[in-house]
Parts: C-alpha cells; structure tokens; sequence
C-alpha cells in the first residue's frame, strides 16, 4: 500500500494550518513529534512529563503558528518553542536534569560498548553539574544557543551565561581528569 502524503510541501501545510485545517495541524504534528520528543526528553527526564511539555509546546506552535514568517527552518522554530517550553516547565517544578538519547549498537567487547559507557558517564556528569551551570551548557553545547539568545531565555545578562558556561566546562574538566587518573592507575 502507498502512502499518499496529504500536502506536497511544507509551505502548503503550514498555509492550512493556519486556517485551522486539523488534518495539516496533525501532519505538523506528526512530521515532527518524535524529533521534539527527543528535544524535550533531554531537558525532562520523566518521559511522561517530557510527552505533557512537548503537547503544550505543539499548543503554543498552532496558537502563534502566524508569527512564523519563513525564515530559517520551520523545524528550528518549533525546536525553539519546545525548548523554551522546557524551561518554563523546569522553573516551575525546580528540577533540571539532562538526558540525552544516544542510542548506541551493543555488542560485548566492542568499541560501541566502551563508547556508550563514556557517554553515559559524561552525561552523568552533566546531570551532576549546578543548576544553572547546567542549563547555560546544555543549550549552548548540546542545542547550539549563542549566550544573547541563552540570556534572554534564562533571563541572566550575557556574561554571565559565559561565566556559567566557562565554570561548567571546566567543572566537568576535572571531573573527568580525575576518572582518567583513575582508569590510569587500575
């Protein structure tokens, strides 16, 4: 059986959407859910949650879907309604935890092993960062946020998003000095 998409492009599905076609609302919704699931569960670790932030984040997307004007990419628009959508969440219920969702190949003795146990570490690490260190280094790391952007989200001043992202890098620098030295002298 074919699959016959119900608009041919992304312009067109964004023009129904904004006259409350429910079909193009769904197939923005479906075009992108999974991606911005995986945004979402980054920031909030209960999957649960991370499901209710991201439904009131493709609420907030169909009420302001008219301030969308077509520059940059319509998937990076949305990414930045999830993502403030999570900050809001995790103010508001004071928790702030990074999970990230590398999926990895498993197989005994193989180099993936090793490299999935250092990324669990490494995000183990993050999790274990200062709050706000913490967030200022998952957005500009991990999502690409310039420190403008970061300081009008968090609302804190640009340097000290710096300052919080310098600390936390080098925070996690030790951290990791230490294992090595560790692995060095089993």
């Amino acid at each position: 059986m074919k699959v016959i998409p119900l608009y041919k492009d992304e312009k067109s599905l964004i023009r129904k959407a904004l006259l409350a076609n429910k079909a193009a609302q769904f197939g923005i919704y479906e075009k992108y859910s999974s991606k911005m699931l995986a945004v979402c569960k980054r920031y909030v670790r209960d999957v649960q949650y991370a499901e209710d932030v991201m439904i009131q984040g493709f609420l907030k997307v169909f009420m302001r879907l008219n301030t969308y004007k077509g520059d940059g990419s319509f998937e990076g628009w949305i990414r930045q309604i999830m993502v403030r959508e999570c900050i809001n969440f995790l103010k508001t219920n004071r928790r702030l935890v990074f999970k990230g969702d590398v999926q990895y190949q498993e197989s005994s003795g193989s180099p993936r092993v090793a490299m999935k146990a250092d990324a669990e570490y490494l995000l183990k690490l993050i999790d274990e960062l200062p709050k706000g260190h913490r967030f200022v280094f998952m957005l500009h790391a991990i999502e690409g946020y310039k420190h403008t952007e970061i300081a009008q989200l968090l609302k804190i001043s640009e340097n000290t998003s710096k300052s919080k992202l310098s600390k936390a890098r080098k925070i996690l620098q030790k951290k990791l000095e230490l294992q090595r030295k560790k692995n060095e002298a089993l």
